[in-house]
């Protein structure tokens, strides 16, 4: 499994489309999370941004958030962004454009955001031109730092070094919500708050309009 913790300069540029990290001044960093929303594991995010009066955006997928709706409004009520992960998490490389594209479409009937984030972090250029069209008019929101809370070969101790080495102003940073990444998300997230909570950083939420 290859991946960059550090999306590289050159695919932020050939992409350049695509939401990277978020302009402005300040030390600001945007945490993001994928795949919930989840019964436990999110209600353990907010609690743990909430100690830190921290924002962050929650892309969430449509089969997730029908089981567990509650928590999607906790989300909102909270002063959270969201957005579109589609809704059965379906690669837009390996799924046929008309099939990936109706997937998202039941999710936003669901979730509403002009934000989106492809599941994997792959789709295709059509694609890409499609979603910022009018039947969607979405801002598709990639990363910069990638905490690979995902990644069951890596230790929770290496997740919170990537993202305490790499995270910088203006950087979006991705951890996920769900269960096989819970086991170092459960570590990382709350040293992450506090390491850059103590540099004098803030947390804020994805915006775009």
């Amino acid at each position: 499994m290859f991946y960059f913790v550090r999306t590289p300069r050159w695919l932020q540029k050939l992409y350049s489309r695509l939401i990277w990290k978020m302009p402005g001044k300040g030390n600001v960093v945007y945490l993001s999370f994928d795949d919930g929303p989840h019964a436990e594991i999110t209600p353990f995010v907010l609690d743990e941004l909430k100690k830190f009066d921290a924002k962050a955006s929650f892309f969430c997928l449509g089969k997730n958030l029908l089981k567990n709706h509650d928590v999607y409004k906790r989300i909102i009520e909270e002063g959270h962004a969201v957005g579109n992960h589609g809704f059965n998490h379906l690669n837009g490389w390996k799924t046929k454009d008309r099939v990936w594209l109706d997937d998202i479409e039941a999710a936003k009937k669901h979730i509403d955001s002009n934000l989106f984030r492809p599941p994997y972090g792959k789709l295709t250029r059509f694609q890409i031109k499609t979603l910022a069209g009018p039947r969607f008019n979405f801002h598709t929101v990639m990363w910069t730092v990638l905490s690979a809370d995902f990644d069951q070969r890596l230790t929770p101790e290496q997740c919170y070094t990537h993202v305490r080495k790499k995270a910088k102003c203006g950087d979006i940073v991705v951890f996920h919500d769900s269960e096989k990444a819970f086991p170092r998300l459960r570590y990382a997230l709350p040293l992450v708050l506090k390491y850059f909570s103590e540099k004098g950083y803030r947390f804020e939420k994805i915006t775009v309009k």
